[in-house]
């Protein structure tokens, strides 16, 4: 039986989830996308052929959303909103008895740090009320929390080292522009990079660690930097044989050079400072002047590389597992007006919710995606336009 889903958020990954939710209608029979801005909801409903209803909600209040979900009665909310209104939208789903997902661990405003501990003490909470919260089913984290799990579960006894690499070979044409949402992005470049290695977490100065990878299919040699990524968070903890786990993405010169000088003249500060009598965030403001994600569709052409190398040993042998995806940016926009940064975490947010709805996945609690079964969710991403490659490295 065909259920309902309500969707929060209309940018660049609302859209894709929106148009991937209606391509599966025995799921997901009801579609609502709300957002602050109702505009933007309507515009993205225009682009598909079915029905989607719209609504407007401010997802940083509580009461509001609350009275949504009563009034409505979803049966899963996605959220796709911005990081900060996870907990908001946590505790709306817990006073209305709604399941939840989302894409990104919760960040505090103030505070550029990824950490689950806020979202995993809603764990007794979700469990308590019979609810299933199930936390990063976007591409990274997500899928490659579910390549992790299934490399452990098909190819190896124990997983002992793990390199989650990210590389957008893509081009937008833009002197400057974020693939998405652009204060989150600065926000995960700026960081410390922090990887996990024999028993310990250590820290890095930002991009100050990196090495050249050579991507399959065409991609080719690519300068990969190590940052620090949530999913190592829960993979390192829900696999504890790992002795060393990392994250690597790729940045072209040109955004680097870029981002340097952003960050030398204060335009990447997450904290306010007074112009012309009122408090602003230069970071915020930086957003509004930078191209919107979700325009970025039309105009970016390459693809996207985004795999796991896992080592570990089987059988008493050792080995080296690479499982990945490759995402073509045009190819995503003709499907679903989305360049592919968008689209790869669009994607596994509808398949995760429908994991949920189908009761391939259930739990009461909160969950992180690796927790589960990766077989049913690696069929969907064959299915659903994000077909995965392995090899023995």
């Amino acid at each position: 039986m065909s259920k309902k889903a309500l969707i929060i958020g209309a940018g660049g990954v609302g859209g894709v989830v929106t148009h991937k939710c209606a391509q599966v209608p025995e799921v997901f029979g009801d579609i609502l996308l709300a957002s602050r801005t109702e505009a933007k909801c309507k515009a993205i409903a225009e682009q598909i052929a079915r029905p989607i209803r719209t609504a407007r909600v401010d997802a940083d209040n509580v009461e509001e959303t609350t009275a949504l979900l009563r009034r409505e009665k979803p049966d899963v909310v996605i959220n796709v909103a911005l990081p900060y209104q996870d907990l908001p939208l946590m505790d709306a789903c817990l006073a209305a008895g709604i399941d939840y997902l989302d894409t990104a661990n919760y960040e505090p405003p103030d505070t550029a740090k990824f950490e689950y501990k806020w979202q995993w003490a809603y764990h007794d909470r979700f469990k308590d009320a019979g609810l299933m919260a199930l936390l990063g089913s976007g591409f990274d984290p997500g899928v490659t929390n579910v390549f992790t799990a299934y490399a452990a579960k098909h190819h190896f006894d124990e997983i002992h080292e793990l390199d989650i690499i990210d590389c957008n070979a893509g081009d937008h044409g833009h002197p400057f522009a974020t693939n998405f949402n652009p204060e989150i992005n600065i926000r995960e470049v700026t960081a410390r990079g922090r990887f996990y290695e024999e028993g310990e977490w250590k820290s890095t100065d930002p991009l100050t660690v990196s090495k050249t990878y050579d991507f399959p299919e065409g991609i080719g040699p690519k300068k990969i930097y190590l940052l620090y990524h949530e999913e190592l968070e829960s993979i390192v903890k829900f696999f504890p044989t790992l002795k060393r786990a990392r994250f690597w993405m790729t940045f072209s010169d040109n955004y680097l050079k870029h981002l340097e000088v952003l960050q030398n003249v204060g335009m990447t500060r997450i904290d306010p400072v007074e112009f012309e009598g009122k408090q602003i965030i230069p970071i915020q403001f930086l957003k509004a002047l930078l191209p919107d994600p979700a325009s970025l569709g039309p105009r970016t052409k390459g693809k996207t590389c985004i795999g796991c190398v896992v080592k570990g040993v089987k059988d008493g042998k050792e080995r080296t597992y690479y499982v990945y995806n490759i995402c073509d940016h045009e190819a995503c926009y003709r499907e679903v007006k989305s360049q592919a940064i968008s689209y790869t975490t669009g994607v596994p947010a509808m398949i995760g919710a429908k994991m949920m709805l189908t009761g391939k996945w259930r739990g009461e609690g909160v969950f992180n995606m690796e927790q589960f079964d990766p077989d049913p969710f690696m069929e969907a991403l064959n299915e659903h336009g994000l077909p995965w490659q392995e090899t023995f490295l």
